[in-house]
């Protein structure tokens, strides 16, 4: 006789369901005047609050965060040194905006080029890069875009290595946000270039326009953005007590606004989301009914720590479920999905994790089978 398979859910938490108003009290908290805004938790990547995020617009110089991760990805893959040299062409000379003031026909080290374009915002020193790594700007505004798709960037097209105005040199906040994540997580031995103040070329000292680095708030990065089509903008990233955030935030009217706007979201951020640790990697969440095995139950497991980052107000109402269609036919091979955790609070992200057999376990002989199906003639399916 074949069991009943029934989907089962257990609930490990709890929880009094005030959601909407929960959800309002966190809208309400950070209301912005920017545009477009994404705060997100460089640890996990979860997203913690999300205004117009998706919604493509133009990045302005935000955008050669991307140009530096190309080169970033260059310089750790052996590609090519700090020491290594670009060429200054007359294109890469005569570009306006803001400048790192390259001569032409010089020979520049890479690492003076990163910080020029990092501190301070150098159209010209972006297009010695993008001509010396793909020939030509528009060759690496394309590998600039098949770069970003890889890493996953869903809605971001380059046309220009230094976000110059063009119809279609577009990103969202939320793949900014990602792409400063991916700067941070990937390229921690060259991400320290993001927290210098100051850089000298030419004789010409330039302050980093990030004006984070300025407040005493823990900030080591990114990078700001200004046209008359995106207003200003500012990507950010601060920690405190081992807690990283990311900020980014567009469409403000002014340089002190941006100043004041993007210090008043990383605060927020810090103050009001914390990380909580639900389980550690190899841990047992909870345990499956097994059917015809040799124990009665399997402990599931995940092979991975699970975190969630949640507003403050909210914590009383996460809700952790384990699912999964039981009881579980044995035999059972430890490491086999069997199971999946979901872990759910307002305003946070779904979390779907999945969840192991933490055990093996063998199926009965025939006298146990026999038993099992008696069993269930007389009392219905285990639970």
């Amino acid at each position: 006789m074949k069991p009943m398979f029934r989907r089962l859910f257990v609930i490990l938490t709890l929880v009094s369901l005030v959601f909407p108003a929960a959800a309002r009290a966190q809208d309400d908290l950070i209301d912005t005047p920017g545009t477009y805004v994404v705060l997100m938790d460089a640890d996990t990547g979860e997203v913690l609050y999300n205004k117009n995020g998706d919604v493509r617009m133009a990045p302005a110089s935000m955008s050669k965060l991307m140009t530096i991760a190309v080169l970033f990805d260059a310089i750790d893959s052996g590609v090519y040194s700090l020491n290594d040299t670009f060429h200054v062409s007359r294109k890469a000379w005569q570009k306006g905006g803001s400048k790192m003031w390259v001569m032409v026909d010089t020979d520049i080290r890479i690492e003076d080029l990163i910080q020029g374009i990092i501190v301070q915002s150098g159209n010209d020193a972006c297009i010695v890069v993008a001509e010396g790594i793909a020939g030509s700007e528009d060759a690496f505004a394309e590998r600039m875009t098949e770069f970003g798709q890889r890493i996953g960037l869903q809605n971001s097209t380059f046309r220009n290595s230094t976000g110059w105005p063009d119809p279609n040199h577009m990103m969202t906040a939320h793949d900014l946000a990602l792409l400063a994540r991916y700067l941070i997580k990937q390229h921690p031995d060259l991400y320290h270039y993001f927290a210098e103040q100051e850089f000298s070329w030419s004789d010409i000292t330039q302050p980093n326009r990030n004006p984070l680095l300025f407040l005493n708030l823990g900030a080591d990065g990114l990078k700001t953005g200004h046209t008359e089509e995106s207003g200003y903008g500012l990507v950010g990233s601060s920690v405190r007590d081992g807690q990283r955030m990311i900020m980014v935030v567009n469409g403000l009217n002014s340089e002190r606004e941006r100043a004041s706007e993007g210090r008043r979201l990383l605060e927020v951020a810090h103050r009001e989301f914390k990380h909580l640790d639900l389980f550690a990697a190899g841990e047992e969440v909870s345990q499956a009914t097994v059917w015809n095995g040799q124990a009665k139950r399997v402990p599931l497991v995940v092979n991975d720590d699970v975190k969630a980052v949640l507003h403050r107000r909210v914590r009383d109402d996460l809700k952790v479920t384990v699912n999964y269609s039981g009881p579980l036919p044995a035999p059972i091979v430890a490491g086999t999905q069997v199971a999946t955790l979901t872990v759910e609070a307002p305003g946070m992200t779904t979390k779907e994790v999945p969840l192991y057999a933490g055990a093996d376990v063998d199926k009965v002989g025939f006298f146990g089978r026999l038993g099992s199906a008696i069993g269930v003639m007389l009392y219905g399916p285990p639970n």
